[in-house]
């Protein structure tokens, strides 16, 4: 090893180095082992490589960076370029290596990997030059003199200053970077890596236990338990090698008691930093929270500050507005770190939006989420931070999820909801913060969120029910039940039940259904909340009728009707008078049907509620096939037909065709019937009811001429 100059000349801007020099070498590290999963990468740096790319036009020095979050495979697919490269006869000049251990606690500085590339090129002792200005130009002049071409690796920067001084005065030679930061100011060549797909996460730790014992047949046996073990681990190569090097150590174990553990702790860095094997080919010791540490603690204030809040969101993504109301900024400033975040790989911006800076959407992977979770944790007043950011970002979702579900619901004569000026805008947003809400209305168990948890279920019921989203609108409700609950709030209470019941009817599960509109009868009841009750009797009869109780249903539905009436509810009424026709249709009362539709049909007309009419004449569509009166049974599907295109109910739009086709069957006209069957497949598909779609597909084969 060179040792280390004298003193700087006063004025040279440069001090004496410090600490152990490190060590470049000539000779290329070993290929990594296992190397899968980047061909594409591959495809694209080891071209660029080639002595016959001339790019001397578009760069002045030939630069390429391979950049990407810690433990993602940066050194690897350098290491293996260059060995392809070496294969191919391309640096008969030979390559330079130095690892710069940027995020070490003690980087090394460029006066200090200077010293060390000079050794590997030959100088050393009497020959070094006494001061670090002459070191760099000797350097520079022996890399200018080879005309064999030769490429040069600055492995693991942190920071320009480490790297900038370090490249050729010539664009002979190449040089390959890799850093976790992007280097955006350098006229430089960037593969950004992501981390790996399911697939070649797969494949990576299944040729890992078989490179020790070709009989390890785990993977074969638990395909399953390695793709979940796969997804725990984010598809980070660095958490694959280690839970490799974990499961080659318990070999008498099988793949799912480490996915159960890692599933109990909650945090795969814990399990899997407690189980690390040492350390990889290249000195570098396999642990994950310490390579996102030095990363996090490389952070300016107000960046590690956002990347804290982000990793307390709801939901995989987020959208840049909901940001800034967790953060307390404005739009453009949160943007500005978040584009920071994004250059240091912490966060992944989300293809999609409109293309505004409010509608961008980010990402975080998931073992950093959790340890910005753990972050938090782990001190008060960042505890009582989170919170304060959770609170703002509830209250900006309930804010405009409240404003989407007034516009989803609103007739004319109501007051135009704010932002939204069309049901197409409040679903689109919706649509793009679905899985952000859902999540944070959970935040309800706790108490301080408990209130406004519960109003955002409720503001999401109507949209999660149009969109067909049960199984979400399920939880959301249960969610709000126990939350409500919990704050001992019974109007919230009874609502959430009603909301309950009506998506598990439209999961099937009537009974269960039965049960929850009960219960938010009777809290209703006790409450004096006569529309509530009305709605939760309503909703009831549906269930009862949805069980195969429709005798039952007539009667209960006359109950909501009496209430509607009693307290001028207009809608309310013409909801019931609506499902008690559906009821007595199916007790065979067809002409007492088809009032009880006609009547729901104009008072849905005269409030102004357009869908409720389009539901008003499909069941009076049905009522009347039922009758034998088909030509009218077609002018009142077409009707409801219309409104549905009107709406964009694709769900709907399909289960009238899907109707008037069988009026066009029974007529018979198996020509209009197909086409109608057709159509409505065509329209469930858009609603996402495949199954439905599939029927349809079926019925419209079976018609024959």
């Amino acid at each position: 090893m060179a040792p280390s100059p004298a003193s700087r000349a006063e004025g040279s801007g440069r001090g004496t180095v410090h600490g152990p020099v490190p060590r470049a070498t000539a000779t290329l590290p070993p290929r990594p082992l296992g190397f899968t999963g980047r061909s594409a990468e591959l495809d694209r740096l080891l071209p660029r490589l080639s002595p016959d790319e001339d790019d001397t036009a578009a760069l002045p020095l030939l630069i390429f960076a391979v950049t990407g979050m810690g433990g993602v495979g940066k050194t690897a697919l350098a290491v293996e370029t260059a060995h392809r490269a070496r294969g191919k006869g391309w640096f008969p000049g030979g390559t330079l290596f130095v690892d710069l251990r940027g995020y070490d606690d003690d980087p090394v500085t460029a006066d200090q990997a200077v010293l060390s590339l000079l050794d590997a090129l030959g100088v050393r002792d009497g020959d070094l030059p006494p001061t670090a200005d002459r070191q760099y130009d000797t350097y520079r002049a022996l890399l200018a003199e080879r005309r064999d071409r030769m490429l040069l690796i600055l492995d693991n920067a942190s920071d320009p200053a480490q790297y900038l001084p370090l490249l050729p005065g010539t664009d002979h030679h190449r040089v390959l970077i890799t850093t976790r930061d992007r280097p955006d100011a350098l006229p430089a060549r960037l593969i950004d890596l992501e981390t790996l797909a399911p697939n070649d996460s797969v494949a990576l730790v299944t040729r890992a236990l078989h490179d020790t014992d070709e009989r390890d047949d785990r993977p074969a046996r638990e395909p399953g338990a390695l793709r979940e073990l796969a997804d725990l681990c984010g598809h980070l190569p660095l958490a694959l090698q280690i839970a490799a090097g974990m499961l080659r150590r318990r070999r008498h174990r099988d793949i799912a008691s480490l996915v159960a553990e890692i599933r109990e702790a909650g945090d795969a860095t814990t399990v899997l930093d407690h189980g690390s094997p040492g350390t990889d080919l290249y000195g570098r010791s396999l642990v994950l929270r310490p390579v996102l540490e030095a990363s996090y603690r490389r952070l300016p204030p107000e960046q590690a500050r956002l990347l804290r809040l982000l990793c307390l969101a709801p939901g995989a993504e987020t959208s840049t507005e909901a940001i800034a109301a967790l953060a307390g900024l404005d739009t453009e400033s949160v943007l500005s770190l978040l584009e920071d975040l994004a250059a240091r790989h912490f966060v992944t911006p989300v293809e999609g939006g409109n293309g505004t800076a409010s509608a961008m959407r980010w990402q975080l992977h998931d073992l950093v989420r959790a340890f910005g979770a753990g972050v938090v944790a782990g001190d008060a007043k960042l505890r009582e931070e989170g919170d304060a950011a959770r609170g703002r970002v509830l209250k900006f979702y309930l804010r405009w999820t409240d404003a989407a579900d007034d516009r989803l619901r609103w007739l004319p004569g109501m007051e135009e909801p704010e932002r939204f000026g069309d049901r197409g805008q409040a679903l689109a947003w919706l649509d793009a913060e679905r899985a952000g809400l859902v999540a944070a209305v959970g935040w309800g168990w706790e108490e301080r969120f408990a209130g406004a948890a519960v109003r955002l279920a409720l503001c999401l019921g109507e949209y999660l029910d149009w969109r067909r989203y049960f199984d979400d609108w399920i939880a959301v409700a249960e969610a709000a039940r126990e939350s409500a609950q919990l704050a001992g709030n019974q109007p919230g209470e009874a609502i959430a039940w009603d909301h309950l019941g009506l998506a598990l009817g439209e999961a099937g599960r009537a009974e269960e259904a039965i049960d929850a509109h009960t219960r938010a009868r009777d809290l209703y009841q006790a409450v004096g909340d006569c529309h509530g009750e009305a709605s939760a009797w309503s909703n009831l009869g549906v269930a009862q009728q949805e069980a195969g109780r429709a005798k039952e249903a007539i009667d209960t539905h006359t109950r909501a009707r009496n209430l509607c009436q009693a307290t001028g509810d207009d809608v309310g009424e013409a909801i019931a008078w609506d499902n008690l026709g559906v009821a007595l249709g199916a007790v065979g009362r067809a002409r007492e049907a088809i009032d009880a539709h006609s009547r729901a049909r104009d008072l849905y007309q005269a409030a102004g509620d357009r869908h409720g009419e389009g539901r008003a004449w499909h069941n009076l569509g049905s009522a009347l096939y039922e009758t034998g009166q088909m030509e009218e049974a077609i002018k009142a599907y077409g009707k409801d037909l219309k409104i549905c295109r009107e709406f964009e109910d694709w769900y709907g739009e399909g289960r009238t065709l899907a109707n008037l086709a069988l009026v066009h069957e029974a007529a018979p006209h198996p020509a209009e019937a197909r086409a109608a069957y057709l159509q409505a497949a065509d329209a469930y598909t858009r609603a996402n009811a495949l199954t439905e779609a599939a029927q349809a597909r079926a019925y419209a084969a079976g018609q024959t001429e």
